[in-house]
């Protein structure tokens, strides 16, 4: 998988071998090994090349589009945690690595956010109110603009 998605990135970026071997610190040819396979940067290279790549260090290294429903990698901060499924009282289950990233557990409340163009969103609902609240005092501030 690293091979892959290193290459990936690196053609998807626009970036040459020998740019991104100097956004790192080595030869041209030494990306050209880690992209063929015939060897592997140690992990200090390896955080250089995602930061380079702007994906975090576990999507350069595990990644796998085919686990991901066929997607690209996503950039740094950004995850794909695969798909969930309705029920017939229109529940869904939302993937455990999602709970666990956003430390959301049994009896959190969330806020549904909807963009008809763009889709749904789901936000923890303290962090939510915390946003409004914030803004709030911008706007008693004087330093907002109501919309």
């Amino acid at each position: 998988m690293f091979k892959e998605n290193l290459a990936f990135l690196r053609e998807q970026k626009g970036l040459t071998q020998e740019e991104l071997a100097n956004a790192v610190g080595v030869a041209r040819q030494t990306v050209a090994k880690w992209e063929s396979g015939a060897s592997t940067p140690d992990l200090e290279k390896s955080r250089l090349l995602a930061d380079a790549l702007d994906v975090s260090l576990d999507a350069l290294a595990n990644y796998d589009s085919a686990r991901n429903l066929g997607l690209d990698l996503p950039p740094k901060g950004k995850h794909v945690f695969g798909a969930a499924q309705v029920d017939a009282l229109g529940r869904i289950t939302l993937p455990a690595k999602a709970l666990r990233m956003f430390e959301i557990g049994d009896g959190d409340w969330l806020v549904v956010l909807g963009d008809e163009e763009r889709g749904i969103a789901l936000m923890k609902a303290d962090r939510f109110l915390a946003v409004a609240d914030a803004i709030k005092a911008d706007i008693d501030r004087g330093q907002g603009t109501p919309k």
